[in-house]
């Protein structure tokens, strides 16, 4: 039987409630007919143990090492077992990651760490195919913060805020990361968590949420400065299909010579709703892909800088080909949510409904980002 194997990560601040939507997303997608399986928070396996940070020899560094040790035998056992099992669509449920890890440590250190364990910080990042933030309730609802559901918690709610950020800003540049935060109630937000989720599996929600706009060339030298937005680049090949209703692609995604490969896949319902079906591929399945490659269209080369500002989630694409504008996209959660741009960023108009500003149809028309 052919296994579809997905391997997300859970994350977020001290109190965010990772525990409340691990249980949900395993309810839920359960019954839509996939097997969940949850690979437990390693710190808190290891601080329940009875093993913390301080006592003896145990500093953070290598309470990190501990962490990293467990995540990656806990990870592969439990990939591996995926494929013995009956049903066809498996998913795995990360409680943290292995990118968690640096934002407890030092650049320098995590540095070191990556390379103990023969790791590449990119590779490791993007080897889970989605990661979910949830904000900590100290941010916005500091009413309902506590550390009385989870024993292994210390944090005062300033040192919760704290840790949220460091943690959302390890994880920026994952191509599929999404940032739940504490703008409604709780139960909102379980139900924003589990949109986005079901928006990534492909299930029958609209994922096309976005908005598109077109802006001034930005600095971004300020962009990594300011906004400690992360870099990436892109390479995108679209190709042929024999259904008019589909588009197919294929993306080389990374930096630093460490690359990550997908095929996407979006089909047409209906003239208000798109759905996005996207897997992660091998470099081999990638090259032998690009046998299909449409050759009408142009191959869209980009450098992508992915940062957050006021909990929301931007993506901004610069091509080599346009030396004074550039395309900034940001995913909605919520679409009636409002939107904040930064005031560095200079918008020229927005270009959400105008199909001539998609990827595809720039493969088709260069010109059309150059003049506007």
């Amino acid at each position: 039987m052919y296994k579809s194997l997905t391997k997300i990560v859970l994350t977020g601040g001290p109190c965010g409630g990772k525990t409340s939507g691990l249980a949900r997303i395993s309810r839920e997608l359960a019954d839509k007919g996939y097997k969940v399986i949850v690979i437990p928070e390693a710190a808190t396996t290891i601080k329940n143990a009875g093993i913390k940070i301080g006592e003896g020899q145990i500093d953070g560094y290598q309470f990190e090492e501990m962490i990293v040790k467990m995540q990656l035998f806990n990870e592969k056992m439990y990939e591996d077992s995926a494929f013995s099992l009956d049903s066809k669509d498996v998913i795995i449920i990360c409680d943290r990651g292995i990118t968690d890890g640096k934002a407890y440590l030092s650049g320098e250190e995590y540095k070191k760490l990556l390379e103990f364990f023969e790791l590449n910080e990119i590779e490791v990042r993007d080897s889970y195919d989605a990661v979910f933030h949830l904000k900590t309730v100290a941010d916005g609802k500091e009413e309902f913060y506590t550390c009385d559901n989870n024993v292994a918690r210390e944090d005062t709610p300033e040192e919760a805020r704290i840790q949220d950020l460091k943690t959302l800003n390890a994880w920026i540049g994952h191509p599929h990361f999404r940032v739940i935060d504490n703008s409604t109630d709780f139960d909102g937000k379980m139900d924003k968590l589990m949109a986005e989720i079901y928006s990534f599996l492909g299930l029958p929600i609209p994922i096309e949420r976005e908005r598109k706009y077109l802006i001034d060339m930005p600095n971004t030298d300020l962009l990594l400065s300011k906004y400690k937005a992360v870099k990436s680049e892109i390479v995108q090949v679209y190709l042929t299909s024999q259904n008019e209703n589909e588009e197919v692609r294929i993306r080389q995604r990374g930096q630093d010579g460490a690359y990550t490969y997908y095929l996407t896949k979006k089909i047409k319902k209906d003239d208000m709703s798109r759905y996005e079906i996207e897997e992660k591929i091998s470099k081999d399945e990638y090259l032998s892909l690009l046998m299909n490659a449409d050759t009408s269209k142009s191959i869209i080369r980009k450098n992508r800088y992915c940062f957050i500002y006021e909990n929301q989630y931007f993506e901004l694409d610069i091509y080599p080909f346009c030396k004074d504008k550039a395309i900034l996209e940001i995913e909605l959660t919520d679409e009636n949510s409002k939107i904040i741009i930064p005031d560095d960023i200079s918008v020229i108009k927005e270009v959400t409904e105008d199909d001539r500003f998609k990827n595809a149809s720039i493969a088709d028309n260069k010109e059309i980002l150059i003049y506007g």
